[in-house]
């Protein structure tokens, strides 16, 4: 049934920011993190338009998420590593793990498994094994294809991004890893010596901006467009919405539009956000509801019932409007919205 709210998707953006940021990473190969479903795009698609371009290398989380693509002929890394609960899909051989820990390295030599990657902890104490157990030669006779890290403040112009990349350095030629790899979307931008021979971008190739070098670089990939469920006209002093938020001081010609924060339109769009039809600009009343969002349509008087409108979705602005990083925004699109590529 076709659903009432969709997400236009421009594959020649897509295609284009992972080619700028292919450029960008200079003599390292260019992957491209998928998970979360695509950063909420939805990773199916975005994998195969990507393969098909010449990405060959793609990050999902878990096991469930490399499932989705067992179908593509493309090389899948699970960043979450392998439980035991995992050890039965990853031996199948579609995807490798990314080693985390001792514990999963160990689960993995006694299954006899082949390839994978490892993550080492050069500073964002999250994810890895130690420096210090590589040096100590805990990855000693593993098949690695890549030995990589994370940048914990590659958004900003940190003491730390430095440490980090040194710390990787120091490790080339310690293990029998067939590459390095340091940088996602922000670390690209911060120049050559963080590309090494695999970059992993994610936020930027679906429209993310994660630093202003990238400002001009990549474009909007997602557009959420809703259809109009109702047409009302708002009396002047009457208010609309959950808490009153916002009260009419002339009679407003209002649209109520089937999409809300279940949706992934966040309640700070509230009085703030904004659609459009055409060059029209249609600012959101009131408070976002779970499901509902009401915009004035004074600027296009023949929207009707059953007619669709498009979100403004530029993810810096939406993000300076909304108070939700752009990561919250792309990855909280949510499942109700049909996936419409062109």
């Amino acid at each position: 049934m076709p659903a009432p709210l969709r997400l236009r998707l421009d594959a020649a953006a897509l295609i284009a920011n992972w080619r700028a940021l292919d450029r960008l990473s200079g003599t390292a190969a260019c992957g491209a993190a998928v998970k979360a479903d695509g950063y909420g795009l939805g990773a199916a698609g975005v994998v195969a338009r990507l393969a098909e371009a010449g990405c060959r290398d793609f990050f999902v989380a878990t096991w469930a998420e490399a499932a989705t693509l067992e179908h593509l002929d493309v090389e899948v890394a699970v960043l979450h590593g392998v439980r035991a609960e995992d050890m039965a899909a990853a031996l199948r051989g579609h995807a490798r793990p990314v080693l985390n820990t001792a514990a999963q390295i160990a689960r993995w030599r006694e299954a006899g498994g082949g390839r994978c990657d490892v993550m080492v902890d050069t500073g964002m104490n999250r994810l890895g094994v130690s420096v210090e157990q590589v040096q100590q030669g805990l990855l000693d006779g593993l098949q690695i294809d890549t030995l990589m890290s994370h940048l914990a403040c590659a958004d900003e112009d940190a003491p730390a991004n430095a440490r980090q990349c040194a710390a990787l350095h120091a490790l080339r030629g310690r293990t029998a890893a067939r590459r390095l790899s340091l940088a996602s979307s922000a670390g690209i931008a911060l120049g050559a010596d963080y590309a090494f021979d695999l970059t992993r971008p994610g936020l930027a190739l679906y429209g993310g901006v994660p630093r202003e070098e990238l400002a001009g670089v990549v474009c909007q990939v997602v557009t959420p467009e809703a259809q109009i469920l109702q047409r009302r006209t708002l009396a002047s002093g009457e208010s609309i919405g959950y808490n009153a938020l916002y009260t009419a001081t002339a009679p407003t010609e209002v649209a109520i539009l089937n999409v809300g924060y279940a949706d992934g339109y966040w309640r700070g769009f509230s009085n703030t956000g904004s659609a459009r039809i055409g060059d029209a600009v249609l600012p959101v009343l009131g408070r976002v509801s779970m499901d509902l969002t009401a915009i004035c349509v004074d600027a296009a008087p023949l929207l009707a019932e059953g007619d669709w409108v498009a979100l403004d979705y530029s993810l810096p602005h939406a993000a300076a409007l909304s108070g939700m990083s752009q990561y919250e925004l792309l990855t909280g699109l949510g499942a109700r919205a049909e996936r419409v590529w062109g």
